[in-house]
């Protein structure tokens, strides 16, 4: 996975969020997203990641090994 690919993702799951993504260590299966939607508003933090979590599908715990997430209201 690239981080473009992870990017798009998350914003086509999440229509209106804007999201920025990082490969943490390279090897395309660890990242670093940051995400603001309006979607979040009213959300709880767990609320939040599960959106984003839902965005990205089976791609979690398969090709995603691992994602740190950073969500806010936007």
């Amino acid at each position: 996975m690239t981080t473009d690919e992870v990017k798009a993702l998350i914003e086509k799951g999440l229509p209106g969020a804007r999201a920025t993504v990082s490969d943490l260590t390279g090897t395309g299966d660890h990242f670093k997203a940051e995400v603001i939607a309006p979607a979040f508003a009213g959300k709880s933090m767990i609320e939040q990641h599960q959106l984003v979590y839902r965005a990205l599908g089976a791609l979690v715990g398969g090709p995603i090994h691992a994602l740190q997430l950073s969500t806010k209201a936007g």
